[in-house]
């Protein structure tokens, strides 16, 4: 685990370093945008689709999203409840209340969670992290995270179900998963230029978010650390409990169990940063939380998965 996570580290260094001496924020934020636009729309699909079309399709197509759901609702409850009454002390702005909230509540299942898992548990487990994310985080995310985002923001703006729902629906990645399943049901076979095809793009993934978490993070006020102490302890560790909770409760075990408390575990969602400038809530703290949340995980990542072991 802890040269897997070693390895990361260096990776995400690389990408900061990058960003802070060889091309300056508004070229990485660029570099990173257009990464994100490429994994989004090619090689995450390509990789959803090669995982689930050739993954051994159980129960847990089910029993994970209910985990996640159930884990996200719950932190996401509980971080209303501390910063809704840290904002009624006045110790909050709605701008800043909109970023913790997020930063609380919603992981970095996909960018951290994949290369983790998969180098934990094989290429198998990589299934759990698109699960977990695309069926259960993606949504909430969508549909109850960013209306309250967009509330809070600036312009106090509101995001309708209907809104939220055409978003999840363009997702290119979701529609890698359907079609895997539905592919993999039919046990229609594909040819073996496309598998390679397929290949070569999912090899692309791990390596380009890995970067991408470098190019995202930026050296924030320290003193807004006091703000972002609720988000280390909703996050890194409520989460990861309640999963446990959760999991057990849902009869998960296995690898399953271990991924899906794994995935509860992962440090604040980068693409939180890009709802924070959205709605025009708050971005230096919004990055603060990223890149405090990130370089902990670090320690607690390890830490959890010595004891699923």
């Amino acid at each position: 685990m802890q040269t897997t996570l070693l390895s990361f580290f260096l990776v995400i260094l690389t990408g900061a370093l990058f960003r802070r001496f060889w091309v300056g924020q508004e070229t990485a934020d660029t570099i990173r945008k257009s990464i994100n636009i490429m994994v989004l729309n090619l090689f995450l699909p390509a990789l959803c689709l090669k995982t689930i079309y050739t993954a051994t399709l159980d129960r847990t197509i089910f029993v994970i999203p209910l985990t996640a759901a159930l884990t996200i609702i719950a932190t996401l409850s509980f971080s209303l409840i501390v910063f809704n009454l840290l904002e009624r002390r006045q110790l909050l702005s709605p701008s800043q209340k909109g970023v913790l909230i997020l930063s609380s509540s919603f992981g970095n299942v996909t960018y951290l969670g994949i290369p983790v898992l998969s180098s934990l548990f094989g290429t198998e487990a990589i299934k759990y992290a698109l699960y977990y994310d695309l069926l259960a985080t993606t949504p909430i995310l969508w549909l109850i995270g960013a209306p309250i985002a967009a509330r809070l923001g600036a312009k106090n703006r509101t995001l309708t179900p209907k809104d939220s729902l055409a978003i999840i629906l363009k997702l290119p990645p979701l529609w890698g998963i359907f079609l895997g399943i539905i592919l993999n049901i039919l046990k229609a076979p594909l040819p073996e230029i496309i598998l390679k095809v397929l290949d070569m793009f999912s090899g692309l993934v791990v390596p380009l978010m890995i970067f991408s978490i470098g190019l995202a993070l930026s050296l924030s006020v320290a003193r807004q650390f006091h703000l972002v102490f609720p988000v280390i302890l909703l996050k890194l560790f409520l989460s990861p409990l309640l999963s446990v909770f959760i999991a057990k409760g849902l009869h998960l075990e296995g690898t399953a169990f271990k991924a899906v408390i794994l995935e509860g575990a992962m440090p604040t969602m980068v693409l939180s940063l890009l709802l924070a400038a959205e709605f025009e809530l708050d971005v230096s703290l919004s990055a603060f939380a990223i890149l405090v949340t990130t370089l902990l995980s670090f320690i607690t990542l390890p830490l959890v998965y010595h004891w699923l072991a």
